[in-house]
């Protein structure tokens, strides 16, 4: 596994930045973030207390459906399919489906690293 790469910028500074890539002015660094949050707090809901521990546990016991999570949990099934998809959502599960249908969580990084900016570029003019 490896580390995902995760940055904060407003939805502007993200829309701006997409847009620069797309008309080549602007190049992707390999040591950017791969996924970006609109706020520390968006980023902390995702990993919040719990969570951690979920995705922990997902790839200690390999569960093989969300039922079998729900039962290693004790959390309910639709609370755990709202969490992993706003998770797939950023990058840090995979949801695959299985037989007769049933999704299967996989997690895809070991490691999260957050690159908050302290300081942000100002634009010229």
């Amino acid at each position: 596994m490896t580390t995902l790469k995760v940055g904060i910028a407003s939805y502007e500074e993200m829309k701006a930045r997409t847009l620069a890539v797309a008309r080549g002015e602007r190049r992707v660094e390999a040591d950017e973030p791969k996924v970006w949050f609109t706020s520390t707090e968006s980023f902390a809901k995702i990993l919040s207390a719990s969570n951690p521990t979920l995705l922990r546990l997902i790839v200690e016991r390999m569960p093989q459906s969300l039922e079998e999570l729900a039962d290693m949990t004790g959390r309910a099934k639709s609370n755990l399919s709202r969490t992993l998809r706003a998770m797939e959502q950023y990058g840090l599960v995979r949801l695959e489906r299985g037989d007769r249908g049933r999704i299967t969580p996989k997690v895809i990084y070991d490691r999260v690293e957050l690159d908050v900016p302290l300081i942000f570029e100002r634009k010229a003019g």
